[in-house]
């Protein structure tokens, strides 16, 4: 089956995969673009998976304070080489993640953070399980998951402070 060179184009913009990728996902959708964002989706999520247990000493810290001034945020994130903490990707990757900990105001990372007989839900308490406020049909989590099949190494958040005029 031939692929069209638009079809490439518009997955290539709406996921920022690469070109290759692209091609591999409609031809696996048969040409389908919603089938092949799936695909891909899927495809970062193994390429995560296998990288999950990767060691991450690298990273930057990225911070984000609001237009007013009064709320801000802090995010350490971590990756596995200096070489992708200095890359486009990850440095977005790490201002969106400090401006989503800005707007939703998470407790934690992950639910595993959560104390046992506490009253907190996982979805809105945890920064991993939030829908990520630039596209709400994804969590932040998968947002991650997409970077790291883009930039082939593993990436953590591994602490964050919210910052708040007012609130100690």
């Amino acid at each position: 089956m031939k692929i069209p060179t638009e079809s490439i184009k518009e997955l290539r913009s709406r996921t920022s995969a690469g070109m290759l990728e692209c091609q591999k996902a409609l031809l696996q959708a048969d040409g389908d673009i919603e089938k092949a964002v799936e695909v891909l989706r899927r495809h970062g999520l193994s390429v995560a998976q296998k990288k999950m247990e990767r060691v991450t000493k690298e990273g930057i810290i990225e911070a984000y304070v609001h237009h007013t001034g009064k709320i801000g945020a802090l995010v350490e994130l971590n990756c596995e080489s200096d070489f992708v903490a200095r890359t486009d990707e990850f440095r977005q990757l790490a201002r969106d993640i400090a401006m989503q900990i800005a707007a939703t105001s998470p407790q934690f990372i992950t639910a595993k953070e959560i104390p046992e007989k506490e009253e907190f839900d996982p979805q809105t308490d945890c920064l991993l399980n939030q829908p990520f406020i630039k596209e709400p049909a994804r969590s932040v989590q998968e947002i991650i998951n997409q970077t790291i099949a883009k930039v082939g190494e593993n990436i953590k958040v591994s602490r964050f402070t919210r910052f708040e005029i007012g609130r100690y």
